[in-house]
């Protein structure tokens, strides 16, 4: 079965680092654009950066912009999201998904979700 998983998450301060880590088992990454989104208590699921099949990122929220990094080793078959820099409003629980298809999309084009990893940025 397809399945992706997170990693890399927890508590870190202020302009503090983290990097997150989605692997996948069951399938190859190659194929699959690969999105990470967060969702914030109280608040809607909002993508972060995606990353293609061959390695172009796509930003989604400006607030991360120079802060946040996508990448993915293929040999590993993961994809990470380096989070530095971080503000207490980047505390959310932070979701990969694999779209169905080689380039990036919306959530509503990802046919396989992560369980989430919480990163909480405490003040």
């Amino acid at each position: 079965q397809l399945q992706l998983v997170e990693s890399g998450g927890g508590l870190v301060q202020p302009g503090g680092s983290l990097r997150l880590s989605c692997a996948a088992s069951g399938f190859s990454l190659d194929y699959y654009a690969i999105g990470w989104f967060r969702q914030a208590p109280g608040k809607e699921r909002e993508g972060v950066l995606c990353i293609s099949s061959s390695g172009d990122s796509t930003n989604y929220a400006d607030s991360v912009k120079g802060r946040f990094t996508i990448s993915r080793d293929y040999a590993k078959n993961t994809v990470y999201l380096q989070m530095n820099s971080l503000k207490p409003e980047d505390t959310a629980v932070y979701y990969c998904g694999a779209h169905a298809h080689y380039y990036c999309s919306s959530s509503r084009g990802v046919e396989v979700w992560g369980q989430g990893t919480l990163v909480t940025v405490s003040s």
